[in-house]
């Protein structure tokens, strides 16, 4: 589950339909920071997987829990792509525990999937087997789905968050118990990305800063601390920062140097080093060539400028794509392949797009999530073709 957003948001607010349409189709991953976030066009939840090809059609598999293959239906498992609906407009997708937001080319968000605590953003706790608008907002830039929690950026760099908020990962107090439509999250207008972990949540600015808030028990801010903050709070004082992806109770990011760093929780290796739990961000290896990170529940993946893709972090259900189910305390390289993007999803499995525009997956596949017909679980990139 990461994103950057505009050098200059007002030429953004331009240009954002443009943009989607055209890293959706590519695959291509984003520049520095300050540039318009690479749209995701896959996302792995706990046991589902949606997808979006070149020709910004919509599809989901995998475990049906609450609706949230969004295929109208509630109680059949799909291990192989079912089609949402008929339109052609999809941009970006990002998927949660049981829940889906996606956004379209013409601005809009829609939501489905399981809506307990409002993460659907309907204004309901009904959970939804089909995708339902959020609001009537047309610049809606990027979003993220966690597990009870859905937090998103719009053109204008103001952010927006809503669902469960009982640690405070909403970002706007610990006066509500969750929200069940989109609340601003402060006064700032110049939001980049946003990121959402499982109680806690993560966000660029236009400046290059990094803030975080929500649960820090285990340091998942990178803030210091080993509590809670309800408001935004500044990591450090870096102004480099690029992208940031957070995982169940950890986070990573990469700078504009290329450098890669992570902090909270390391009981797997997902920090990528054979060390403690971290309060603030530790830097992985010495590489200097990082362009993009994903985190999952307890693993993370990273593309390099060289097109090759590494993995590390729990490794139980074979999601780090290294022929093994061995945890990883640093980053592992997932076969030879030197085509990679960042559009790199996982949880307890993961799906890649390369260059080329194909779809790979691996990983768990008790639910069918990985597409191919089985449910069969692999240690290693299988190929799969939508429509």
């Amino acid at each position: 589950m990461s994103d950057k957003h505009n050098r200059r948001r007002r030429a953004a607010r331009a240009v954002i339909g443009l943009v989607a349409l055209v890293v959706g189709v590519l695959g291509l991953a984003a520049p520095a920071s300050a540039a318009p976030p690479a749209a995701p066009t896959v996302s792995a939840g706990y046991g589902h997987t949606c997808a979006i090809p070149a020709n910004g059609s919509l599809w989901c598999w995998g475990g049906n829990f609450s609706g949230v293959l969004g295929d109208g239906s509630t109680v059949s498992n799909r291990n192989s792509p079912v089609r949402i609906g008929d339109a052609t407009t999809w941009a970006s997708i990002d998927a949660g525990t049981v829940h889906n937001c996606a956004t379209r080319t013409d601005g809009s968000l829609w939501c489905w999937g399981s809506n307990f605590r409002g993460q659907l953003g309907d204004g309901s706790t009904t959970s939804r087997n089909v995708p339902v608008r959020v609001g009537t907002a047309t610049n809606w830039a990027n979003v993220s789905a966690a597990d009870s929690h859905t937090c998103a950026v719009r053109t204008d760099g103001t952010l927006w968050c809503w669902g469960f908020n009982r640690s405070g990962q909403l970002g706007t107090g610990p006066a509500s118990y969750y929200e069940t439509a989109p609340v601003r999250v402060d006064t700032a207008t110049n939001w980049a990305s946003v990121t959402t972990g499982f109680a806690h949540t993560c966000a660029t600015r236009t400046d290059g800063t990094l803030w975080c808030w929500g649960d820090s028990t285990r340091g998942q801010l990178g803030v210091g601390i080993l509590s809670y903050r309800a408001t935004p709070t500044q990591v450090g004082t870096a102004t480099t920062w690029q992208d940031v992806s957070a995982g169940y109770a950890f986070a990573c990011a990469t700078r504009t140097d290329g450098t890669l760093w992570c902090w909270g929780e390391n009981g797997y290796g997902q920090l990528g080093a054979n060390i403690t739990y971290q309060t603030t961000p530790a830097q992985v290896g010495t590489a200097t060539t990082w362009t993009g990170v994903n985190a999952g529940d307890n693993s993370a993946c990273a593309a390099r400028t060289d097109g090759s893709l590494w993995c590390w972090g729990n490794n139980m259900a074979a999601q780090l794509g290294d022929g093994t189910t061995v945890n990883r305390y640093a980053p592992t390289r997932v076969g030879t392949a030197t085509t990679w993007t960042n559009d790199v999803a996982m949880n307890y499995h993961s799906c890649g797009v390369r260059a080329d525009r194909s779809l790979w997956c691996w990983g768990n596949n008790d639910n069918g999530q990985l597409g191919d017909g089985t449910t069969t679980q692999r240690s290693a990139p299988a190929q799969l073709t939508l429509g």
